[in-house]
């Protein structure tokens, strides 16, 4: 029996200062692409919201191709893992500041530090939403809603009144989880304890991932979004889930800038 092949992995806490909070991820530097389905079975085998891929970019695009797995399918866009990937790329790097990605679906994505506070920067695509009535999702997401938006990326955007609200939702998981959709649950936050200006929750059961902690693609849309009706180009964002972390947002023209810090929890060898 020849002897298990040995990949690095390294597990992290995105959009957290501290273990257990924000979001886990796994990051898993290849020297090449290993088959769509090993690929798959080892984001299963982790059983993360995200297993972040990469491989040495061959091209003068970027410094890394980036793929993102959940458990059951490959996605268009993870911000958190993509964060994740950074920090870890980054800390193996001292020397540099940035690092840039090269993706099949989300274009060029780039994470870079964030001045000497020991956290990141992170450019992701802007996805701005426009109203649609949604009934049935309306209904299956639960509570007072307010107003329905939607993205073709996958992603709908359903806005409360409060954070109270936005704590309290139980969503239908089972009617939600049809179709591989990010359904995002937003309010503003004032008065919220998270001293956040927007709060959010997001939900993702056709994926695999019932909610997500923290979801750096949702702010990709909540963005647009809250800029437009706050009437400035930056807030503050806090994701309300168990785990729960804070997201720094700016609009910069056609992307949005995230900030945020990570902590790394696990370090070792996949055997394959």
């Amino acid at each position: 029996m020849s002897a298990a092949r040995r990949l690095p992995i390294t597990q992290v806490d995105a959009f957290a200062d501290r273990p257990f909070t924000g979001n886990p991820a796994a990051v898993m530097p290849l020297e090449e692409w290993l088959d769509d389905a090993t690929l798959q079975a080892i984001a299963a085998e982790n059983n993360l919201a995200e297993t972040a891929f990469l491989v040495p970019d061959e091209s003068d695009e970027a410094d890394y191709e980036l793929r993102w797995f959940t458990p059951t399918i490959e996605v268009a866009l993870c911000g958190h893992a993509t964060l994740a990937s950074g920090h870890v790329l980054l800390s193996a790097a001292q020397w540099r500041n940035d690092m840039h990605f090269r993706t099949r679906k989300a274009g060029r994505l780039t994470v870079a530090r964030n001045g000497d506070d020991g956290g990141y920067r992170m450019k992701l695509p802007a996805y701005r939403a426009v109203a649609k009535p949604m009934p049935d999702i309306a209904r299956a997401m639960g509570g007072d809603v307010v107003e329905a938006l939607w993205h073709d990326g996958g992603y709908a955007l359903i806005v409360y009144h409060s954070a109270e609200e936005i704590r309290a939702l139980t969503p239908d998981l089972a009617a939600l989880g049809k179709e591989d959709i990010l359904y995002i649950a937003t309010a503003p936050g004032g008065g919220d304890p998270s001293d956040a200006d927007v709060v959010s929750r997001a939900f993702a059961p056709g994926a695999g991932i019932p909610e997500d902690p923290v979801t750096g693609s949702a702010h990709s849309v909540l963005t647009p979004y809250w800029t437009t009706r706050l009437g400035r180009d930056h807030f503050a964002a806090y994701q309300a889930s168990a785990r729960g972390g804070h997201v720094g947002c700016r609009l910069d023209g056609e992307m949005v800038e995230l900030t945020g810090t990570c902590v790394t929890t696990l370090v070792g060898d996949f055997l394959l």
